[in-house]
């Protein structure tokens, strides 16, 4: 037997050793598949597959569909200067609906409802709302749909000069919206035949996330009147198709499904129960864990079944009336069926896997799209023997990826957790230079999930550690809130013990360590260089030091009010948390910022000011700017460039 995994362990060496390794190219390789949706037979599923188009420059998705009991998905759509995503099929299974940006007769760009055959051929937008829509939900016969506008004064605007800005709302920016002006969002009636639309709400009101009941009655939807900007209270409310006087389900003082938590409410297959999301008190905003609310339409009550120290994600119905929800866990998130009277859960998939969106057939099969360390999100079915569904991303196959190594230390008396990355051709007798990669959020966390940049930092030649600090999510309230109010000390913490872990091992050289993130990523690189002389080089993405130079330029004004309360009555608090800046002369590490353009989440004022800073103290720097973009980079040459600039700023500093 020894014999045996001996010649094993050689083969897979051996083929490790032919395996071409990931390069920035790959970029171009990698497909994103997302939303998927059983046929009404619960024979089929339809989604959309996303790739960066090299000579577009640009990310575009089609359509693709795939048998449930398995065989070759099939393309739908083929528009490599347009994109379609959000497919749902008709109730007779016959045509598919789905969102495009494709010009319309008259050369419109906006988004629009399309439909087209289900077995594929010629599509027809639906469509033509100035301005776009930016959801649907279908009607149960098949007649109708419900969508989301914008209405405004500047909405449709074609042509001439823009006319001024004007707010007067406390919540007055949102990135990849700009400011806030007088548009609103509402929901419209549209007729599927003829494309007419009306509109069923008004008012200084956005609507968001409307879901039709299964008996045709009632829509379901997210509301949140301007007038309580200053609060977190959005609220899930009901109303008939035609319009009418919408009646208000959910009774929490707090967050009911918070647009940005990606998904809304869900009706049980007899019409008479909604779920959905609920956040903490509003104090706590992102730190506290998001928990499942179950409102019967009739009554009024509202339950919380399975009330754990969790977050949950995209509940939904199951025909057999069950609940169906993503719980996050430690490093991975689980899809779990959740019985709404016990509360009893069980987790319907284990290990290290990042379960990023599902679908619930009407027969009850169930196809997960999920992710791991070595392959990106994909859909697969479960149920009796789980098996893939899509294999979007076979090039992987070909390309060397090294281990994923699971670590836990202490830092203090607190274990944290986290994970390595390391090059397929580690050998444990070398010391690797170190790539600590830090993650946004705060609240969010490294999880067993593919992730490109890390691959390609590996192919450099570098271990890169990914640590799960005190704020991360993950591992309940208490771990989160930790930080609250108090950047950059017990993630700061966290952090330099993971290092201290790597040299401790034998992986990290200690003259060789390098940090870097994005967003507060970025922010926690800040706090790094300026607390920890070991790093030699730092990478600071979309992050600030000094809030106070974001203090109205970016879109928290809420959230800082309710954690740090406003600048010039604590301004203690506020000046504690700028130590990068203010203390910038304790920075040694030569570091590069980035930021993007139009970025209203953490705008580039934050990025200039530590680059000015370090310019300042003589310390080796570079800013570069990304053109028009907004938080995320979408730009496939700016994605490319970044990683690009990325390795080349280690390269410098590290090699």
């Amino acid at each position: 037997m020894a014999g045996a995994g001996l010649l094993l362990a050689l083969h897979a060496a051996g083929a490790a050793a032919q395996a071409a390794p990931v390069t920035l190219d790959d970029y171009y390789n990698l497909a994103s598949v997302s939303g998927p949706a059983f046929s009404p037979d619960s024979s089929r599923i339809v989604y959309s597959v996303s790739q960066a188009n090299r000579e577009q420059d640009e990310e575009t998705s089609d359509l693709w569909v795939v048998p449930w009991e398995g065989g070759e998905p099939r393309q739908l759509t083929r528009t490599p200067e347009a994109s379609e995503w959000q497919p749902d099929f008709g109730p007779d299974g016959k045509t598919v609906y789905y969102l495009s940006d494709a010009d319309g007769p008259d050369g419109e760009e906006d988004v629009q409802l399309w439909a087209m055959p289900a077995k594929g051929g010629k599509a027809r937008r639906i469509t033509a709302i100035p301005g776009g829509i930016s959801d649907y939900t279908l009607s149960p016969d098949g007649k109708r749909a419900m969508a989301v506008a914008e209405q405004g004064r500047a909405v449709g605007l074609k042509s001439g000069t823009e006319p001024p800005i004007e707010v007067d709302r406390f919540f007055f920016k949102y990135d990849g919206r700009g400011y806030l002006d007088d548009r609103t969002q509402q929901l419209f009636a549209i007729d599927l035949a003829s494309g007419k639309a009306a509109a069923i709400t008004s008012g200084a009101r956005d609507h968001w996330h409307p879901a039709w009941s299964p008996d045709g009655s009632l829509i379901a939807y997210v509301a949140k009147d301007h007038a309580d900007d200053r609060t977190l209270n959005y609220e899930i409310y009901v109303i008939a198709p035609d319009g009418g006087q919408p009646r208000k389900i959910s009774t929490f003082a707090g967050a009911d499904n918070d647009p940005d938590w990606g998904s809304g409410p869900s009706w049980s297959p007899d019409s008479k129960r909604l779920v959905w999301l609920q956040g903490g008190e509003d104090k706590w905003i992102y730190y506290s864990s998001v928990q499942l609310a179950v409102g019967d339409v009739t009554t009024g009550e509202v339950k919380h079944p399975a009330w754990i120290d969790r977050w949950f994600y995209f509940p939904r119905w199951a025909p057999d009336g069950s609940l169906l929800s993503l719980i996050e866990q430690d490093r991975d998130t689980w899809l779990a069926r959740i019985d709404p009277q016990s509360g009893k859960v069980d987790y319907l998939t284990k290990g290290p896997r990042f379960g990023y969106d599902f679908a619930v057939a009407p027969n009850g099969n169930i196809a997960l799209l999920d992710t791991t360390s070595e392959r990106p999100a994909e859909l697969v079915a479960l149920g009796g023997q789980e098996r893939p569904l899509t294999r979007h991303n076979r090039w992987l196959e070909d390309r060397a990826l090294g281990a994923t190594r699971d670590v836990s230390f202490m830092s203090g008396d607190t274990e944290i957790h986290g994970f390595l990355n390391l090059p397929a051709d580690y050998d444990p007798t070398r010391k690797y230079p170190l790539i600590v990669d830090l993650h946004g959020g705060p609240v969010y966390q490294h999880s067993h999930e593919f992730d490109i940049d890390a691959r390609l930092l590996n192919t450099a030649g570098y271990a890169v550690l990914k640590i799960n600090p005190r704020g991360s999510s993950g591992r309940g309230f208490d771990f989160s809130r930790a930080i609250y109010a108090d950047w950059g000390n017990l993630d700061v913490q966290d952090i330099s013990a993971g290092i201290t872990y790597a040299i401790d091992q034998g992986i990290a050289d200690p003259e060789r360590i390098g940090v870097g993130g994005w967003s507060y990523g970025g922010i926690l690189t800040d706090y790094m260089i300026a607390s920890d002389k070991r790093i030699k080089a730092g990478i600071s993405g979309a992050g600030v030091a000094n809030v106070l130079a974001t203090f109205g330029v970016d879109m928290y004004a809420r959230e800082y009010m309710l954690e740090l309360g406003a600048p010039w009555e604590n301004f203690a608090t506020w000046k504690k948390l700028a130590y990068p800046f203010l203390e910038s002369g304790r920075i040694t590490a030569p570091t590069l910022f980035q930021c993007a353009e139009a970025d209203d989440n953490v705008p580039c004022a934050g990025a200039q000011q530590m680059y000015l800073a370090l310019k300042a103290h003589g310390i080796p720097t570079r800013l570069i700017v990304y053109p028009g973009e907004n938080h995320g980079l979408t730009v496939p040459s700016y994605l490319v460039h970044r990683m690009h600039s990325n390795i080349d700023w280690y390269g410098r500093w590290l090699k």
